[in-house]
């Protein structure tokens, strides 16, 4: 062995370098990591908190910590508006341990993730449709949990940013004349968002979209239907004005779509 050789291993062993020997890697207890990523938690520092429970998920895969530690990370990345990432660590949750303790409470948190970022009117309403489906999922499989209940009123506002974005098309097709485009999107929130705020004017526009087309008889029944539910709505005084105009007046026909589509669902 040359003389170089043997002075390039002596560099890197700790007694010929004449300092203090290399400490060895040694892993963290579960405890330290899990405990670690709870302080930070507490102090907001949401984003490492994160961080630190997923480590007690790598380096403890089969602990009983580590179905938690998912939870907690996706709660911190929710805590630090991070939805998006949050969201993925559900999604991971519901695909390890699909009938997992923490199932319903994870769904509802989801729910909630996508409800955050539900957009202003006027802009895609995905969200809303996400966060639907959520709160959907736990009044069908969890409504005994404590979720149910503010599941209830959260998809109620979903219901209504979806229904809003579908009579700004509608009002869209209309002003462009084009009425049957225009009906069907006034026919689904009459159909799946009665109970939205939308729906007094879902039924003018419904009637005023018809009396544009000249089948007064439809326009006729949802001009009836709303003086018979709304009398004091403005969208009824609105519509009652139009029928006038076109020499006919309110009078259901228990025949048409509108009467057999409220009857369902009244």
């Amino acid at each position: 062995m040359s003389r170089f050789l043997i002075l390039l291993i002596c560099l890197f062993l700790p007694s010929c370098a004449g300092e203090e020997p290399l400490e060895l890697y040694s892993p963290r207890e579960l405890n330290q990591i899990y405990d670690s990523a709870v302080n930070l938690l507490e102090d907001e520092e949401y984003e490492l908190a994160a961080n630190e429970f997923l480590n007690v998920e790598r380096e403890y895969p089969y602990s009983i910590w580590s179905e938690k530690a998912i939870v907690m990370a996706g709660y911190a990345l929710y805590k630090g508006r991070r939805y998006e990432d949050s969201i993925i660590q559900y999604n991971r949750y519901i695909q390890l341990y699909p009938n997992g303790d923490s199932t319903a409470y994870v769904n509802y948190l989801m729910g909630v993730s996508y409800y955050l970022q539900i957009a202003n009117l006027g802009r895609d309403q995905l969200n809303a449709k996400k966060a639907l489906k959520q709160f959907n999922l736990i009044l069908e499989r969890y409504s005994e949990t404590d979720y149910a209940a503010d599941a209830r009123l959260k998809k109620d506002l979903a219901m209504d940013h979806i229904a809003g974005e579908e009579m700004e098309i509608g009002r869209f097709y209309l002003k462009k004349n084009y009425f049957s485009a225009a009906i069907n999107r006034f026919k689904n929130v009459i159909s799946n968002y009665q109970t939205t705020s939308h729906i007094e004017e879902a039924l003018a526009r419904y009637a005023e979209a018809y009396m544009s087309m000249g089948v007064y008889s439809e326009a006729q029944t949802a001009a009836a239907i709303l003086g018979y539910n709304y009398p004091n709505s403005d969208w009824y005084e609105y519509t009652y004005d139009q029928l006038m105009k076109g020499g006919v007046k309110p009078k259901e026909n228990n025949s048409s779509w509108v009467s057999k589509a409220w009857k369902s669902i009244s």
